[in-house]
């Protein structure tokens, strides 16, 4: 055996003949691709930069955040004058049935005053008739004027005319000749005569001379009510009677002053 037979040996393995020639071929592309920079010169060299602007993304969002606190304002000025609107409307309802409830009151203030004073004159009406029924209770037949067969004249007339109405029918607002109202009656008597009365009651109450129940004389107006208030008159035909027409149940008549005490009487002729 050969003493050197157990020294290893130091040499490099030899490498393949492919992988050499290829690494070699590299090195040859890379050398050629340098050579042609150089050969280029040096304005090849330089790299090319360029600048691109970035979109400014800033302005797009302050204008949205402007936009977006206006509307919120807009918004809560809108809330503010709808709560204004609806303070109003509910200030004004309140007005309204206030203003409602002080009409009503004061209407029936109104109709209990109303209702109050036709009591106290239907009172006075009564307490006047009473009394005028006792007077003529009490003074009979001679205290007052003398029966229709002693008037002459213009009274006559006036007497004639009304008796020969008796039986005609009662017709609110009649003035003949076949039907009357109390006042049509003593107007169209007294025109016979030649004296011109107002037509309603009120005013022929107020028409002459207001003269006593207990001093009558034929042919003088009786009235019922008030003087210049009188809802209704007749004529006084003497002997304690007139003639009036009356209502439409019965009407033209002749009765005693008993049946209807009048409240007063005037003179016209």
């Amino acid at each position: 055996m050969s003493h050197t037979a157990h020294i290893p040996s130091h040499r490099k393995p030899r490498r393949s003949a492919p992988r050499t020639a290829l690494r070699a071929g590299v090195a040859g592309g890379v050398l050629s691709t340098i050579a042609v920079a150089a050969a280029a010169g040096p304005a090849q060299a330089e790299p090319v930069t360029q600048t691109i602007e970035m979109p400014t993304l800033t302005s797009g969002l302050s204008t949205s955040v402007a936009a977006s606190a206006e509307a919120t304002q807009q918004v809560a000025l809108d809330l503010e004058t709808q709560a204004h609107e609806d303070a109003a409307a509910t200030s004004a309802a309140k007005a309204a049935t206030k203003a409602k409830a002080e009409a009503v009151r004061k209407a029936e203030a109104k109709k209990k005053a109303e209702a109050a004073a036709k009591a106290k004159a239907e009172a006075a009406l009564r307490a006047s008739r009473s009394e005028a029924r006792t007077t003529l209770s009490a003074s009979g037949s001679t205290a007052v004027a003398p029966s229709s067969s002693s008037a002459t004249g213009s009274a006559a007339s006036v007497i004639a005319f009304v008796k020969a109405q008796v039986g005609d029918a009662y017709v609110s607002g009649g003035t003949g000749p076949n039907s009357w109202d109390c006042s049509g009656l003593v107007q169209a008597a007294f025109r016979t005569v030649g004296v011109d009365l107002p037509r309603v009651s009120q005013a022929q109450s107020t028409a002459g001379t207001q003269v006593s129940l207990s001093n009558l004389q034929p042919g003088d107006i009786l009235y019922w009510g008030g003087a210049g208030s009188a809802y209704h008159v007749g004529v006084y035909v003497g002997g304690g009677q007139f003639v009036g027409a009356q209502n439409s149940s019965t009407g033209v008549v002749q009765r005693p002053l008993s049946y209807d005490p009048p409240s007063g009487a005037v003179r016209v002729l």
